[in-house]
């Protein structure tokens, strides 16, 4: 994957509330949404537009992603959103319920008109059963680098009971965007945990995620952060395992063998470049500071 940059933790931010986008300017999530769809009242669209925009043109938020969710465009708002996200400076806007690549194309049409930079993707949400089927083409979109779950929308829409046994019913539907994703070398991060107070259910769905392949989860409320960070980052014990085994495949090459042993195990390429992949990812969170 060619993407590197860590986007372990990504952090919702309502933009109507002020207070919340000033402390987040000390979380240290590794990207935020300045949110202006759900999280965001109709009568306070407006103030919450001009808010995220000042947020991602500021210079307060450290090294962190700054993205902004815009309306659909099927509502009221949609494209002034898109048009004001377009200048904002933000890395990408965050595109709910897509559903085709002809939407995409829109969205994109619409930031390309309103001045975007070329360099401004798309991060598209995958919440809908339609998204599901057509995860492949949207993952393909020359304008896309990050797929986002929704999985609350998507587990309501399929009708799906999610209970205290966890999101099993879910787990088909995740592995299908995961492997659009990676079949495209995109980003893909995990949905939303509801319930903010358990954060021993939140870790193991954590782990969950990151065992399937997601490259981080998006979050609702600040004390996820540093769990999400802890689960998606290598611990000093993979980071010595890592170089470690490349020393150790370097020194058989080097040596004429045939086969590699690494701990008593058989190593060979695909070791070697999971291991290479661990280090800079480790190298990428540190530069984070």
């Amino acid at each position: 994957m060619s993407d590197l940059r860590p986007r372990r933790s990504v952090l919702y931010m309502p933009a109507a509330n002020e207070r919340a986008l000033e402390k987040a300017k000390a979380i240290p999530a590794d990207a935020i949404i300045f949110d202006l769809e759900d999280a965001v009242a109709p009568d306070a669209k407006d103030a919450a537009r001009a808010n995220a925009v000042a947020a991602a043109s500021s210079t307060e938020y450290g090294n962190r992603e700054l993205t902004i969710r815009c309306n659909g465009l099927d509502t009221p708002w949609g494209r002034d959103d898109l048009a004001a996200a377009a200048g904002s400076g933000a890395a990408a806007v965050v595109i709910p319920k897509v559903g085709s690549v002809a939407y995409l194309d829109e969205v994109s049409a619409i930031l390309d008109a309103a001045g975007a930079p070329a360099s401004m993707r798309i991060w598209a949400m995958v919440e809908t059963p339609t998204a599901i089927f057509d995860a492949r083409a949207i993952a393909a979109h020359p304008r896309v680098n990050v797929l986002v779950m929704g999985t609350n929308d998507l587990a309501r829409e399929l009708r799906a009971a999610l209970g205290t046994t966890g999101r099993h019913p879910l787990v088909p539907h995740l592995a299908t965007a995961l492997a659009a994703a990676r079949e495209a070398d995109k980003i893909i991060l995990d949905g939303v945990y509801n319930d903010v107070k358990n954060l021993d259910g939140f870790r193991t769905e954590c782990v969950q995620g990151f065992e399937m392949g997601f490259d981080g989860k998006t979050l609702i409320h600040p004390d996820q952060v540093p769990v999400c960070n802890d689960v998606w980052a290598p611990s000093e014990a993979d980071i010595e395992n890592a170089r470690d085994l490349i020393a150790a495949f370097d020194e058989g090459i080097a040596q004429g063998k045939g086969v590699v042993t690494f701990n008593g195990r058989m190593i060979e390429n695909l070791h070697v470049a999971n291991a290479q992949r661990l280090l800079a990812v480790a190298d990428a969170i540190a530069a984070l500071g």
